[in-house]
């Protein structure tokens, strides 16, 4: 059987043409640009006669595999029987700057085009024509070659030829990675209670090209659970690759730990974890250039080899083995993950690879997302992070410093135009409003423009910054709808331009279109449809709810009737405190108490501290790094000498995804329901959804907050050996609108000790 890859001119050039150095991410992005509006403005002088965004593709036998290629032509020129291949850039340099082979990878792509069209259209010869525009002035400059249908064969087998030594560690792995995946057994030698059903529902969700949601408790073995049924997909030829997205660091270690052990029990399967670039960077400054990174310098001679290496030796690709080949080769790490996310099989990141517009893997062409799978674990967390990916913020002292930092320039008219807007705003008194300011984004286009000029001439950190802020607010101004609003935030001299994503659901259902199927878990997907609703379900969706496979006996669940509302915190804290020591002196063990702030964690804490300092204790501190956190959780050891409790903040670090089974921990107390404190944002979220037919207290304030109660509380039973005590400090927890919320395990409460 003949092995068919399908791959876009663009993508296959730029594999085998790649050289130089990686620079600053406005210069790799912009530099050579593509931009809509240059390519819309050269077609619009194209003649009646004339094509504009023509679809190509053709098969290419190399060895014994297919390349199936195909593009887009931007523009196919017709005068009688003579063709011309036009391929349009654009660039901020200046075009003088710009010679006929200054960039062969451009002639590699229209070569390519002209070569699918003449073989399409049984032409002898074609023009080929590069039309170079100058993004700033519009001027343009062209080169062309006339090519015979020989000479174009010869060079695009010669570079398909090149792209072969990827493709034969490729295929040779792919063949490799479906026996073994379709011949992987589960790894455990029984299924959890409800463990199969997950598994079973995945799989269907997987084969039907659908989308679930999933809501499993605590202990259930979701991580399992939802990878082990695609990479069985994988072996039975319904999925080529599986995205794991996940925001925290500890969610990621779980999944490494998954694979791990399928690739234990006989899996060949390459996987790799995506650190952030600020974690991975061995530079003390991340700065991207040549002059300040050797491994950026060169980094595209070096990558093609750096990634057959790595891919013919290791099948983990985590922090660790990333540093040691891209120091073995002098390649940048990130850029190097970045590279392997589109060869693996399986990649571990955060969310924003996937759904963040600005950050995306964008090279994933369609047919590649027809074969993948999305998996979105702890998927209650999306919805915030959704909302931050979608929103986007400028300040006017920026464009004023930049003013009078860059004077006599276009990019100082610029900037000041921009600040003059700003004051304008802030004169008008319009805080708050729904549409758009179109006149804002126009001045914004301009701004980069002028900005990209300077940041080619010189590094200018704050240019830098603004620049990227402008980009993100014009790219979400391209997404703004009756989901978004805009408001204005004035701090004396400083004015604050906010584009608010209020309902990301739309966003992320746009961005997860094209993947064959998506998954989004979670032990607190619930209720069901405030999730459903807001992380873009539809009608057809498929949903299921998991109870706990453990008993319900295991848990015992005491709910304290003291109000922890703000205005009353001064008054309980005395009789909560007693509460914590009563309960404590009952149940031996380790606890966690979680609190909604860190300054009522601060203020309970030292007043614990004063009344009982023989109790062992420990407290969560602001901003702590990895290895504090591991100190943290190290503390909860099952072979301490006396039992330690820990202070945390609700919906903090420690209040998901982490694991602290058998005896390491007996106790959960939980203060307050949870609730966001109430500001601003919430409340123009909550006034939108309640004009759009919500219940907008529920959706801004309720339902969030008790997300993080009852994760804090699924801290405590792990596995099926685990007991212990829940406690859940407020009078609210009463009240009928909460109970509704409380799983089924957690309904056999009492009150008070």
């Amino acid at each position: 059987m003949t092995n068919v890859v399908r791959i876009s001119v663009r993508n296959l050039v730029e594999y085998v043409y790649r050289s130089g150095s990686i620079e600053s991410g406005f210069r790799t992005a912009t530099t050579m640009t593509e931009g809509t509006r240059i390519h819309q403005f050269i077609q619009k002088g194209y003649r009646a006669q004339d094509e504009k965004e023509v679809f190509i593709e053709t098969e290419i036998p190399v060895e014994d595999f297919v390349v199936r290629v195909d593009g887009r032509c931007d523009g196919l020129l017709k005068d009688g029987d003579s063709i011309t291949i036009d391929e349009i850039k654009s660039t901020v340099h200046a075009l003088d700057e710009i010679q006929e082979n200054t960039h062969p990878v451009h002639w590699a792509q229209a070569i390519f085009y002209g070569y699918i069209y003449a073989g399409n259209h049984d032409l002898s010869k074609v023009t080929i024509q590069l039309t170079y525009v100058q993004a700033k002035s519009l001027e343009q400059k062209q080169f062309r070659r006339v090519m015979t249908y020989q000479e174009m064969e010869s060079f695009v087998y010669e570079v398909t030829r090149k792209y072969a030594d990827f493709l034969k560690v490729k295929i040779k792995h792919k063949i490799a990675r479906n026996k073994s995946s379709k011949a992987l057994e589960f790894p455990f030698e029984t299924y959890r209670e409800g463990q199969r059903k997950l598994a079973g529902a995945v799989y269907k969700t997987i084969v039907d090209k659908k989308t679930l949601f999933a809501s499993a408790s605590t202990g259930i073995g979701k991580t399992i659970s939802t990878i082990f049924p695609a990479v069985k997909a994988i072996g039975e030829g319904k999925l080529e690759k599986i995205f794991y997205l996940t925001a925290k660091t500890i969610t990621r270690t779980a999944a490494e730990e998954a694979f791990r052990l399928l690739i234990d029990h006989g899996l060949d399967i390459k996987v790799l974890t995506i650190t952030a670039k600020d974690k991975i960077c061995f530079q003390e400054e991340t700065i991207c250039t040549s002059l300040d990174c050797p491994f950026a310098n060169g980094f595209y001679d070096r990558i093609n080899e750096a990634v057959i290496d790595i891919l013919e030796n290791e099948k983990m690709m985590n922090r660790g083995i990333i540093e040691l080949y891209a120091r073995k080769h002098r390649v940048c790490p990130f850029e190097f993950s970045i590279e392997l996310a589109y060869a693996v099989d399986a990649v571990i990141c955060d969310y924003n690879y996937i759904f963040d517009p600005r950050v995306s893997l964008k090279r994933l062409m369609e047919e590649q997302k027809k074969k993948t799978a999305i998996l979105v674990d702890e998927a209650h967390n999306l919805v915030d992070r959704a909302r931050e990916m979608y929103s986007a913020e400028i300040h006017k002292s920026n464009f004023l410093q930049l003013k009078r930092e860059f004077k006599k320039t276009s990019l100082a008219a610029t900037a000041k135009a921009i600040n003059d807007h700003l004051l304008q705003v802030k004169k008008s008194e319009e805080y708050l409003r729904k549409d758009l300011d179109k006149e804002l984004v126009e001045l914004l286009k301009t701004f980069i423009m002028e900005a990209e000029v300077e940041l080619i001439k010189m590094d200018h950190e704050l240019l830098l910054d603004t620049y990227f802020a402008a980009q993100t607010f014009v790219k979400i101004a391209e997404v703004y709808n009756n989901q978004f609003v805009t408001y204005v935030d004035v701090q004396k001299s400083e004015v604050k331009l906010k584009l608010f994503c209020l309902d990301p659901s739309e966003q992320i259902l746009k961005m997860g279109k094209g993947f064959k199927a998506r998954v989004f878990f979670s032990a607190t997907l619930s209720p069901a449809d405030y999730y459903k609703d807001l992380l873009g379900g539809q009608s057809d969706d498929y949903v299921i709810s998991i109870p706990s496979p453990f008993a319900r006996e295991n848990t015992e669940v005491i709910i304290q009737p003291l109000s922890t509302r703000y205005r009353d915190r001064e008054k309980t804290m005395e009789p909560m405190i007693h509460f914590f020591k009563e309960l404590l002196d009952k149940q031996e063990g380790n606890f966690l108490i979680f609190f909604p702030s860190y300054p009522y964690m601060r203020n309970a804490y030292e007043q614990f501290t004063d009344n009982y300092p023989e109790v062992s204790t420990i407290i969560q501190d602001v901003g702590m790094s990895e290895v504090e956190r591991e100190d943290f959780l190290a503390e909860f050891n099952s072979g301490r000498a006396e039992r330690l409790i820990g202070f945390a903040v609700l919906g903090g670090i420690f209040s998901e995804g982490v694991d602290l089974k058998d005896d390491r921990l007996q106790g959960v107390i939980v203060v307050g329901v949870g609730m966001p404190q109430i500001g601003f944002e919430r409340n123009i979220m909550k006034d939108y959804f309640q004009s759009v037919g919500k219940n907008g207290f529920d959706y801004a304030y309720v339902y969030p907050g008790m997300n993080k109660v009852l994760q804090a509380g699924g801290r405590l039973i792990r596995s099926d050996s685990d007991t212990g005590v829940i406690a859940l400090v407020d009078d609210r927890f009463l009240q009928r609108k909460y109970q509704k919320l409380l799983p089924y395990e957690w309904l056999h409460y009492r009150v008070g000790m």
